[in-house]
């Protein structure tokens, strides 16, 4: 009599550890908050990992992820909105490569989980930018304008600090009248050359 239970023990074992967990736990494990540019298409996805009520890894979970109907949203390889990924014994699943379409703003992935009677649901948050596409240089002029406008600012600063100090010192030198009633020349600025009249 206690080897039949013994032997139905053993039949029964199997069966226990093939018991669908009561409750699931997703946790995003990569894709939070990333940032992609529209029109793009998703190099690095998004990656859940499920988990039961003590927090250990569930294998043969059947992830639904979903991308919205309209405003910013693109599409899987399939072409669907709808992608579903099977987890590992590691209890991960991913989806990557989606189409994003052409519209900048953030979106929502509604992503849920299934298996027997168990279900859980999140929603992992990207944004579409348009950032990528305003890289293009803004002005035409060629490069290293600004730079060369800075250098020509400066000679001319430089210049007229020169001229400046020529000025106060031939006021105290004699010799700087002229034949025809002592008028004082005045000292000439040129562009990128100095003139200073005769002293």
């Amino acid at each position: 009599m206690v080897r039949f239970f013994v032997f139905l023990l053993i039949l029964r074992l199997p069966l226990a550890a093939q018991i669908d967990p009561a409750i699931l736990q997703i946790r995003i494990v990569e894709g939070e908050g990333a940032v992609y540019p529209i029109g793009g298409r998703a190099t690095r996805g998004v990656t859940v990992q499920i988990t039961d009520e003590t927090g250990r890894p569930v294998d043969r979970v059947a992830v639904s992820f979903r991308l919205p109907d309209d405003g910013p949203t693109g599409a899987f390889s399939s072409g669907m909105r709808t992608e579903i990924a099977t987890t590992s014994a590691d209890g991960r699943a991913s989806v990557w490569g989606m189409q994003w379409n052409r519209v900048t703003g953030p979106l929502q992935v509604r992503i849920t989980a299934a298996k027997g009677q168990a279900r859980a649901g999140t929603v992992c948050g990207l944004f579409l930018s348009d950032a990528a596409a305003s890289t293009e240089p803004r002005s035409s002029k060629a490069p290293g304008w600004r730079s060369h406008r800075k250098i020509w600012l400066g000679i001319a600063i430089a210049a007229g600090a020169f001229a400046g100090v020529a000025a106060v010192t031939s006021r105290g030198t004699p010799s700087a009248a002229s034949s025809n009633g002592g008028t004082v020349n005045a000292p000439q600025i040129g562009t990128p050359t100095i003139i200073i009249g005769k002293p």
